[in-house]
Parts: C-alpha cells; structure tokens; sequence
C-alpha cells in the first residue's frame, strides 16, 4: 500500500506541475498577444495621425493657396453668421450666413479646368538688340473633355508680367494670341513659366497651375562699325615681322654661330666654309595675328549701369570688327570669386568667339561683379595665359585711374600693341598717347569709330 501511495503521489505531483506549467504558457501567450495587438493598436495609431495631419496640412496650403481676402471675409461671415443664428435665433445673421456660403458654392465652378490647357509660347526672334521690341505668339489649346470656362494666364517676362485673358474654349480648340513684349534691358531675358489663373467674377477665389516651359530671349548690346583692325589705330598685319628672333620663318635676320639642338637644315654652307666653323640662318618671327579683348567687371570700376553698358557696347563692338576681320580672338572677362576665397584664388572667364552670334550672347550674360578681381589682374592674368598676344584692347570704367591702365599693359609681350578704351560718359572723348600705351576715352559708343581713325592718322 505505501508503495502504491507513493506512487500516486508521485503522478499528482508531476500532473501538478504540468497543469501548472500550461497555465503559465497560456498566460504568456495571451499576454503576446496583447502586446501585439497594443503594438498594432498603436501603429495604426500613429499612421492615422500621420494621415491625418498632411490632410490638415494640405487642406491648409490649398486655403492659402486658393481663398483670397476677399473670399476669407466671406467665409469668415458665413461661419459667424450661421452659428449666431442657429445659436441665438437670429434671422438676420442666418440669411447673411446662407448668403455667403452660396457665394462661395456659387464661386466653385470657376476653379475647375486649371490644368486643362496646353500653352506654347513661341518668340517671332529669339536675339535683339537693347531696346529693341520683341513679340510671341501664344497657343493655347483645350485638352480637357469639356469646355474651359474663360481664364487668364500670366507670362513672367523678366522681372515684368504679361497678362493673356482666354476666351471659353471648347474641347480640342485653339486660342491664339501675339504679344508685343516690352523693351528689355541687355541681358538674357527669361519668359515663362506660363501660369493659368482660374477665378470667379467676385475675387473670392483663385487657382494657379504654372507649366514648365521656359524660353530665353538673348537681347545683344548695342554696337557700332569700328575700323578694320589692319587699318585704324588697332594695326595688327598679318606676316609682318616682329623683333622676336627664331630659327626658322619668313623674315631673314642674320647669321649666327651654330649651337646643339640647332636644325642641320638651318645651317648655312657658304659662311661655314669661310669661318670655318658650323654657321647657321636666323629669322624674325612673323606676327600672328592673335588679338585679345579684355573687359574689367568689377562693380567699383563704373560710376552707373549707363556707364557700364557703353564699356560692353564698346566691347561688342571691338570683338565683332575681329571676327568678321579672320583674327584669331581672345574675349577675356572677370570672373566672379567667392568671398571666403577671395585674395587667394585667381579666375577669368572666356566669352566664345566662333562666330558673331556666339560672341554677342556671350556679351549678353555678362554683369557687373561685386566680388572679382581688380582690372589689372584680369589683364594680368590674360597675359600669363596667352605669350603670343600681338594686340590687346583693354576697355574699362571711369573708377580705373591711368596708372591702373598703364600697370594693366605691363603685363603684355613688348611687341604688343596695347590700346586702352575708358568709358566715362562725364568726359570729353579724346586720344591720347601714354609711353607704348594709347588711351581712347569716350562718353557714348558713337565716339569710339572717329577716335581709332583719328588715331590712326596722327
């Protein structure tokens, strides 16, 4: 018997544990699976915060967008008067509450149809010259389904505005319009984004959609006919001899004594067999004509933007006459530097010069700089990047002194020829001659052609 109990109190003991030990995994896995379900519990949670909150926030961006003040003092009335009327009993405040809430129902359909339209916008000329007028035309078609209730659409030209008002258009039709575009300073205009306005009669509401496309209109400086550069002041002759000695090109010099690394071809037999020793021939170097015009940016170097504009104009036109003359050309402007490295970083800019075209576009995107180098190093700088320069033209402001001018030509080869152009519309314009340095003032682009000719003849 006490074997038996024994026994059964041993099998009571393990089922006790066993009961026991599923007990407490039921626990464990009711209590996962709470946890689980706080967890979800809480991701769905903070998702539909997160919902919630961008659908506040765009519903805030599209009242700001979209409710003029005009439109918020109608809402503003429609709230206060529907909820004092429902509130105190009052007639008055809810017929001027039912009133504006239908203004703003009534003012809904105008804003539909916003992205319904394509626009082309096409310039007549893309390059004019300062002051000049342009015109475009303007395409705009329906690509909606329905008809387009009439809109607007606005053309940012510049830093101005053009207004289009469009007509109700159909599905599929094409609304023409041109457009005189105003003068435009020098520069590169930009037109577009094109922006389509919806709004009702009222002014209470407003929706905008801008499109992508942006044109640039090149408007040029304004230039003059100057002197052939062989034949004013500015002489640059093909072929014509240098004091630069060579060994081999056109222009005889004299006969020299024969040195290692000398050309055998070069070598002159006749005076050999009378020294008796190896003699050979040396030439002048013929000039190339390499031409390089450089233009100072720097803003303290200009008393006003007129004057600016005369030393770009005067610049142009300087360029033009090289290209159209064959020359091999150099279009040297500053460059702009950042503050922090200012001092110690050195920069030009090159301006294409191709073709004419290339170098009035070029002409067309320079500006003045707050943060640049001053003229002499530009012009220092253009030296160090080009030895066989045979004319520089160096155009400047009235804020360049002489002596700035004439430090500015010690950076070219000896044998160049160096003329400065200073633009000062306060001056009288003369020429004047500067140790190998000639100065061209001029106070408006009509005096710079009469100065080089005069020049040329004195």
């Amino acid at each position: 018997m006490s074997s038996v109990e024994s026994r059964s109190s041993v099998t009571d003991t393990r089922l006790t544990r066993t009961s026991a030990t599923g007990l407490t995994g039921e626990r464990t896995e009711v209590t996962a699976r709470r946890g689980r379900r706080l967890v979800g519990a809480a991701v769905r949670a903070s998702r539909t915060w997160a919902s919630g909150r961008s659908a506040v926030r765009a519903a805030i961006a599209w009242c700001r967008a979209t409710i003029r003040p005009a439109g918020a003092l109608v809402v503003l009335t429609s709230t206060v008067g529907l909820a004092a009327g429902l509130a105190f009993g009052w007639v008055e405040a809810l017929v001027a509450g039912a009133a504006a809430g239908a203004l703003l129902v009534m003012a809904l359909p105008f804003l539909l149809g916003a992205r319904a339209y394509e626009v082309r916008v096409v310039l007549e000329r893309e390059r004019v010259v300062a002051g000049a007028a342009a015109r475009a035309g303007i395409a705009v078609r329906n690509t909606g389904r329905t008809t387009a209730l009439p809109g607007r659409i606005d053309i940012p030209i510049g830093p101005g505005l053009v207004e289009v008002g469009i007509p109700l258009l159909a599905a599929d039709e094409v609304s023409r319009h041109a457009v005189d575009l105003p003068p435009q300073r020098r520069g590169i205009v930009r037109i577009g984004p094109a922006t389509t306005i919806r709004s009702d009669p009222l002014g209470l509401l407003r929706r905008e959609h801008a499109f992508d496309e942006v044109q640039e209109l090149f408007v040029h400086p304004r230039t003059v006919t100057v002197p052939s550069t062989s034949a004013g002041l500015i002489r640059d002759l093909d072929g014509s001899a240098t004091r630069r000695l060579v060994d081999a090109d056109m222009s005889f010099h004299a006969i020299r004594e024969y040195a290692p690394g000398d050309a055998r071809r070069q070598i002159h037999w006749k005076s050999t067999a009378k020294t008796g020793r190896l003699m050979v021939r040396q030439y002048e170097e013929s000039r190339r004509s390499r031409m390089a015009v450089v233009l100072g940016l720097s803003s303290a170097e200009y008393a006003s933007d007129d004057e600016f504009e005369l030393a770009v104009s005067a610049a142009s036109s300087l360029a033009l006459r090289a290209v159209h003359d064959a020359r091999d050309l150099d279009i040297v402007v500053g460059a702009e530097i950042p503050r922090v490295v200012r001092g110690r970083l050195r920069a030009i800019r090159h301006i294409a010069a191709s073709a004419p075209r290339a170098v009035l576009d070029g002409f067309s995107g320079v500006d003045r700089l707050v943060e640049t180098m001053p003229f002499p190093e530009v012009c220092r700088l253009t030296a160090e990047a080009n030895e066989r320069l045979s004319v520089a033209v160096l155009v400047a402001g009235s804020g360049v002194p002489l002596t700035s001018l004439r430090l500015a030509a010690l950076a070219f080869p000896v044998d160049a020829a160096i003329i400065a152009v200073r633009c000062d519309e306060r001056a009288h314009p003369r020429a004047q001659t500067v140790g190998p340095l000639t100065v061209v003032t001029i106070g408006a682009l009509e005096d710079l052609a009469g100065l080089l000719l005069r020049g040329a003849r004195s």
